[in-house]
């Protein structure tokens, strides 16, 4: 052990180990795992990966985890039930009994977020051994529900919990709900087509660099052994229509989506220097968190240009300063890409090209490897950790995106050690944008497509556009009169990006719209 080793100061904070857990319907040994069981076996793995002395899962004093998709929204029903705390029933499976157990607010920024407060907080001595986890096991539920088979994975376990609730606000607003824009899809989807706007690209031209940016993450996913749709593909198979690979909102093919039918679950342990040395964990193992930029963006409706996140890119900047490092300097990047635009927004931001040499997923990205839920940059935060213990010194970049561009938290890695004695000069929060009031809930009068998304619909398909009206540039959402389908074909047939149209506040509260070119 060289002096530089001996030297780090005991309360520095370091990533010790990590594991993944993953199983498909189609596997030899499928066993039908509840999300407690995955994050259990994540856990464990966790716990081995670190290769230290005697029961490494007593140590831990504090268990953060990431709260399932179907626990995510007020009201929600688990079909087959739910442990009533979460992070017990993972410590239980693993033998351990922290002081603190911890269930994160909703959104995919989550894990990369906890990691920077329990560096922290381990660097400020609160905590000595802290372990990360999540879980999901929506594919499980949708398959042993079409066999008709409902497992009791309810569990009632006692000790506290810290539940951080929903974290809702900020993600839609009252107007888009009514307007038809009420789950990811549909709003990204305005945030694509804005961006082609901003781009000036036909949609054909703009579809091929969505197939063209996530060609590559498939390569990387049909190389994952955790992945959940393993199978490599072209550009053009990523965005031509079919039966199978159907539109979902307009601009998306179904194969350009997060992929939320998912078996995985992924953990990191955390401990100070003093004690990783006290458990015996190898040096080799030791991947230090640099530097690490939260930030909130405004509401969708408030966002000054729906093409982009001002506060998603400013997060990454202020994670890199943080590190002292530059984008040129990082040797591996893994960008949240639940959808091409929170890839390329990145990629706008931060002066990169959708070809980079280095590649921007380590898992093959939310379409392919899969969307674990809130959980998915867990899985990114161990396959950087791994990456670069093969690549000591160099460092690495995550990107964690949580509800509708709404809130990220950016971390650079490296096995280099960290400076942690003042905990502030390496995790920080990135200022709210102010709020400028651009959103109308009723509009009338002359206005303009600002972007705009097609959704399918049972009972038909419907035509939401965002506008900005003529006279006060202010911003609403509005859809074509009840049983107008001549908008709707004339929004197929031609582009609506940029158009004029007359709105209109109906007697129900709606916005309705139509071309008046």
């Amino acid at each position: 052990m060289d002096h530089h080793m001996t030297s780090i100061n005991a309360r520095t904070p370091v990533i010790i180990g990590v594991g993944q857990a993953a199983e498909r319907p189609t596997d030899p040994d499928y066993r039908a795992l509840s999300p407690a069981d995955l994050a259990g076996e994540a856990a464990r793995a966790a716990i081995a990966d670190a290769g230290g002395r005697g029961n490494l899962a007593a140590s831990i004093d504090v268990l953060a985890a990431i709260r399932q998709f179907e626990i995510s929204s007020p009201g929600a029903n688990p079909p087959f039930g739910a442990s009533n705390n979460f992070p017990r029933s993972v410590t239980r499976r693993i033998g351990a009994d922290p002081r603190r157990a911890i269930l994160e607010i909703t959104g995919g920024q989550g894990p990369q977020r906890l990691v920077g407060e329990f560096c922290a907080a381990i660097a400020e001595g609160q905590a000595d051994t802290v372990l990360l986890v999540g879980s999901e096991a929506m594919s499980t539920v949708l398959h042993l529900k079409a066999k008709g088979e409902a497992p009791d994975w309810s569990e009632t376990l006692t000790g506290d919990l810290e539940d951080r609730g929903y974290g809702l606000d900020g993600m839609f607003t009252a107007a888009l709900l009514k307007h038809r824009i009420r789950g990811a899809i549909p709003c990204y989807a305005l945030f694509e087509n804005a961006r082609r706007g901003r781009l000036g690209k036909t949609r054909e031209a703009y579809a091929r660099d969505m197939g063209a940016l996530f060609a590559p993450f498939t390569e990387v996913a049909a190389q994952n052994p955790y992945s959940a749709a393993p199978t490599a593909r072209s550009a053009a198979e990523l965005i031509e229509v079919t039966e199978r690979n159907r539109i979902v909102a307009d601009p998306f093919t179904r194969m350009l989506v997060a992929r939320d039918q998912v078996n995985q679950a992924a953990a990191v342990l955390l401990s100070s220097v003093g004690a990783a040395r006290a458990m015996g964990v190898p040096e080799d193992r030791w991947v230090y968190l640099h530097g690490q930029g939260d930030a909130n963006e405004l509401t969708p409706m408030e966002r000054p240009d729906l093409s982009a996140s001002p506060q998603s890119i400013a997060s990454a900047k202020l994670a890199l300063s943080l590190a002292g490092k530059t984008v040129s300097e990082m040797a591996l990047f893994d960008f949240y890409s639940c959808f091409p635009i929170a890839v390329f927004n990145m990629l706008d931001g931060l002066g990169l090209a959708p070809d980079d040499p280095r590649g921007l997923t380590l898992t093959g990205g939310l379409p392919f490897f899969g969307g674990a839920g809130n959980d998915y940059s867990m899985h990114a935060i161990a396959e950087a950790v791994e990456a670069l213990r093969q690549r000591p010194g160099q460092f690495g970049l995550v990107g964690a995106n949580g509800g509708m561009l709404s809130k990220y938290s950016t971390g650079i890695y490296s096995t280099s050690p960290a400076d942690w004695s003042q905990p502030d000069l390496r995790r920080g929060k990135v200022a709210d944008a102010p709020v400028a009031g651009l959103e109308l809930d009723a509009a009338s009068g002359p206005g303009k497509v600002e972007t705009y998304t097609i959704v399918p619909h049972r009972d038909g398909d419907v035509v939401v556009v965002i506008g900005r009206l003529a006279d006060n540039d202010r911003r609403f959402a509005a859809m074509a009169e009840e049983g107008d389908t001549a908008t709707l074909s004339q929004s197929r047939a031609r582009d609506p990006l940029g158009r004029n149209i007359l709105v209109r506040t109906d007697d129900q509260g709606f916005n309705r719209f139509c071309y008046t070119e």
